[in-house]
């Protein structure tokens, strides 16, 4: 699933905006983009785009079609004047209006309600995943799980977890592939997102338990042959999830821990050696390892995923390979991301920006992106994001430099002369003008 176009006559205080969501050249022409990014001073509507993205589509999944028309409920989305299309990985085109939806140019208007045989608009094995990772994330409830010891975790919630094995996600959370993460998310969903770590460790365990009582602990061979014929057959997905999280945490010096077993997610200081607590972790890393695990362990495949501020709390060099990280957690997916950083917008192509922006009349206007993918931090500011990157003490000693330079072109008295050229080299080299 992608969306590829948004067309707005009203919405909230948007008007008369156009999205064109593919690619303008090359051999992917009029293909939908694979990320994009909402740049834009506050108040120009990002995170009401990616809110809008998210209930309509998650509006139409949930919609039921009766005879020729669409019923649902209403009550969460605020009303689109305009169109909204995505297409469906099996190549459905799907138009969708607050009072209409097309399906591969077949019309269905919206009905309150009323008889007739009732069906899905979109049928369930149509649904792809679509998921929403808010700015505010970052909670005390959301981490709990992740703080808990597994085993702790498994003897709470003991028949849960073991209901995952023999049940369907779908029959407790009829919408699986749609979840908004925010600061409150139910814990089943978190449990449904560590089981496989949870289970891992709680058979863990058992299996050192029994070798102890076995008496093994006086043989050590023989200990570690049957721990490793276990661990052949019981691999430990941990492993697959640092393979993939740590180039990224050793920006920073940490790194998963692979060995410890006291927390589903233990993460260790790489310098000190040392295991850290999850509370104790800075709230940029906390905030990357509620996003990651998600997007690692969910079912990515033809999905939407929208990210608002994924740049929160995060070094500049963290910010840079951000997007790579999340692309290698989901390389099938289509991201849509709100930010403010030239940093995360440089990691998007010139067709992949939209820059939200006031016009002279104060409306929001939209413009694509100029700057080339990858460009310079300071280039991506006045470029696309119009922002001139030197504060006022910097504009000051700029303006003084060009006219130090002045002086020393009009300057006839070589000794004068050179005291200001002294002074001109020392001005550019200290501010690299």
């Amino acid at each position: 699933m992608k969306i590829s176009k948004l067309h707005i006559d009203k919405f909230r205080h948007l008007e008369n905006l156009d999205f064109d969501f593919t690619y303008q050249s090359g051999e992917r022409k009029g293909e939908p983009l694979d990320k994009i990014c909402f740049i834009g001073q506050s108040a120009t509507g990002k995170t009401g785009l990616l809110e809008l993205i998210y209930d309509y589509i998650n509006y139409t999944f949930n919609c039921e079609l009766i005879n020729n028309s669409f019923s649902g409920s209403r009550f969460n989305i605020k009303k689109l004047d305009g169109i909204l299309e995505f297409n469906l990985n099996n190549k459905k085109s799907i138009k969708i209006e607050y009072d209409t939806v097309v399906i591969d140019n077949h019309i269905y208007s919206y009905k309150g309600s009323g008889g007739g045989m009732v069906s899905k608009l979109i049928p369930l094995e149509e649904n792809e995943p679509l998921y929403y990772f808010k700015a505010n994330i970052l909670s005390e409830g959301n981490l709990k799980l992740i703080s808990t010891h597994p085993n702790d975790l498994y003897e709470k919630n003991k028949e849960y977890l073991d209901s995952l094995n023999t049940i369907s996600l779908n029959t407790i959370f009829p919408q699986e592939n749609r979840y908004i993460f925010d600061s409150v998310i139910d814990e089943k969903i978190w449990l449904n997102i560590l089981n496989d770590y949870i289970i891992y460790l709680k058979n863990f365990t058992q299996k050192m338990s029994e070798l102890i009582h076995l008496g093994l602990l006086s043989d050590t061979k023989k200990l570690e042959k049957e721990y490793k014929i276990w661990e052949k057959q019981n691999p430990k997905k941990l492993l697959e999830f640092a393979e993939k999280f740590n180039p990224l945490l050793s920006k920073i010096g940490l790194e998963i821990d692979k060995i410890d077993t006291r927390f589903s997610i233990p993460i260790k200081n790489v310098r000190k050696d040392e295991v850290i607590q999850i509370s104790d972790l800075s709230t940029g890393t906390k905030q990357l390892l509620l996003t990651s695990l998600p997007l690692y362990e969910l079912n990515t495949n033809n999905s939407i995923i929208l990210i608002d501020e994924p740049e929160r709390s995060l070094y500049p060099d963290m910010q840079m390979d951000l997007m790579d990280h999340y692309k290698n957690l989901a390389p099938d997916a289509q991201f849509i991301v709100a930010t403010h950083s030239p940093f995360i917008a440089a990691s998007f192509e010139p067709d992949e920006r939209f820059i939200l922006y006031f016009d002279e009349e104060g409306k929001v206007a939209v413009r694509r992106g100029s700057s080339p993918i990858g460009d310079d931090p300071n280039d991506m500011l006045k470029n696309d994001f119009g922002v001139n990157y030197y504060n006022k003490h910097g504009e000051e000693a700029y303006q003084k430099y060009i006219s130090l330079k002045q002086e020393v072109a009009n300057e006839t008295d070589p000794k004068r002369k050179k005291e200001l050229l002294l002074e001109t080299v020392k001005l550019g080299d200290t501010y690299n003008f």
